[in-house]
């Protein structure tokens, strides 16, 4: 056999996988279209430039970039690479369209790259589930942020959650408070590391960028709560965001105002605020904020937006390891054996009745003996199977076999039918 592997952080997802996961992503996509966000899809490939100088130092250096074809590749050169996320590609987009009616809300979910070093719930290429809106001033459109992130947790089953806010604003006024206010980026970045490096490391990490002892003591006493001059304007677009989320049916005890939270992209503008599991023990698991300057970039004028993504990749290991995930893992509700030879019309009529009855069924293929068949639907997840011998055959019925109970009932074609379209 060929020594065959998959690329470092990168992963197949098998079909019984991959029936669970969308039904996770249609649980997420249905709270966005009730909340009116629209669907869009961008390509995986952006041009370079459309990316780079986006994301901060830190996020420029995982972008996966793609040599140019021809003479220029060889040469390492350098003209497209593969999106890091859904937010610069929606700029872009709204750059290119502006017959767009403003405020333009839109959903996506579709993959992103990045050159990270793969853990626990964090992959090479992953599903960012994303809401943005566009052309909205600080107020409702991120109030509409965080409610849609709170149903679309409520949906998927978790209730112990903490939604986390900050303004970015307040950690401007942070780095000009302690005469950092040219390394405002550097600051943001070391703080955005304290839920996974801790106090100690971030202080470590500071010193290493420069910043002296008294800036960093300086530092902490603000994050604990130390009154901070010009940070007015932020906390009242917080009071508000807040006040609005909560208007919106947000759970106050799921709200948490955090001085911490820096969320470390250069594009944030205003209000970030990102979801932690209490018990999840994998980071956050949603995360965004206003970024009003960004689509300016890509056509000179500022248009104000703002949005927030789900990380579906640690969800799903969550769901997984906590057996939130139920249900069977295949799309198939029915498997129709065939008994023999002079049975098969019988078979074929009715997988043919089940799937133009709107019922997900299958018909054995390999054929072989009926307990083999009833094996082969049982071990991909199939719950029901329906066996048509001579007796069935001759009598116009089916004989319906739950493959988890192992209860039996013979009924009519069309009753059968009626039981496993009420049942899915």
């Amino acid at each position: 056999m060929a020594d065959v592997h998959l690329p470092k952080g990168m992963r197949d997802i098998l079909p019984q996988q991959m029936i669970l996961r969308q039904r996770v992503i249609s649980t997420i996509q249905q709270v966005f279209l009730r909340y009116g966000f629209a669907p869009l899809e961008t390509p995986a490939m952006e041009r370079i430039e459309t990316l780079t100088g986006k994301y901060g130092d830190e996020g420029d250096k995982l972008i996966f970039r793609v040599l140019k074809r021809g003479e220029g590749g060889q040469q390492g050169e350098v003209d497209q690479a593969l999106r890091y996320d859904l937010t610069v590609p929606l700029a872009r987009v709204i750059a290119m369209n502006p017959q767009l009616p403003m405020p333009f809300k839109r959903s996506q979910v579709q993959p992103v790259w990045r050159a990270d070093r793969p853990q626990k719930g964090r992959f090479r290429e992953f599903y960012q589930c994303d809401v943005d809106t566009v052309g909205a001033p600080v107020g409702l459109a991120d109030a509409e942020c965080i409610a849609v992130v709170h149903d679309c947790l409520l949906a998927l089953g978790f209730t112990d959650f903490t939604i986390r806010l900050n303004h970015r604003r307040w950690l401007a006024a942070l780095a000009l408070a302690v005469n950092a206010a040219e390394r405002e980026g550097e600051l943001i970045v070391a703080i955005d590391k304290l839920d996974k490096i801790g106090r100690d490391g971030v202080s470590r990490e500071l010193l290493g960028r420069g910043f002296t002892q008294g800036q960093i003591d300086r530092v902490w006493e603000l994050l604990d709560g130390a009154p901070l001059a010009g940070s007015e304007q932020a906390l009242a677009e917080l009071d508000q965001v807040e006040a609005l989320a909560l208007a919106m049916g947000v759970d106050r005890q799921r709200l948490l105002r955090d001085r911490t939270l820096a969320r470390g992209l250069d594009y944030y503008t205003g209000p970030v605020f990102e979801t932690v599991l209490t018990d999840g023990g994998l980071g956050s698991v949603s995360g965004g904020g206003r970024y009003d300057g960004l689509i300016g970039m890509f056509c000179g004028r500022e248009i104000p937006a703002v949005g927030v993504s789900l990380g579906l990749e640690r969800l799903i290991v969550l769901m997984e390891e906590r057996g939130m995930l139920g249900g069977s893992s295949s799309a198939t509700r029915v498997w129709v054996t065939v008994f023999s030879d002079e049975t098969l019309p019988a078979s074929l009529a009715a997988v043919s009745a089940f799937r133009q009855a709107g019922v997900p069924a299958e018909i054995s293929l390999a054929g072989g003996k009926l307990g083999k068949q009833l094996k082969a639907a049982d071990s991909r997840g199939v719950p029901f199977a329906v066996v048509i011998g001579p007796d069935e055959a001759a009598a116009g019925t089916v004989k319906l076999k739950d493959l988890r109970s192992g209860e039996e009932q013979v009924l009519s074609l069309s009753l059968a039918i009626d039981q496993l379209g009420a049942a899915s």
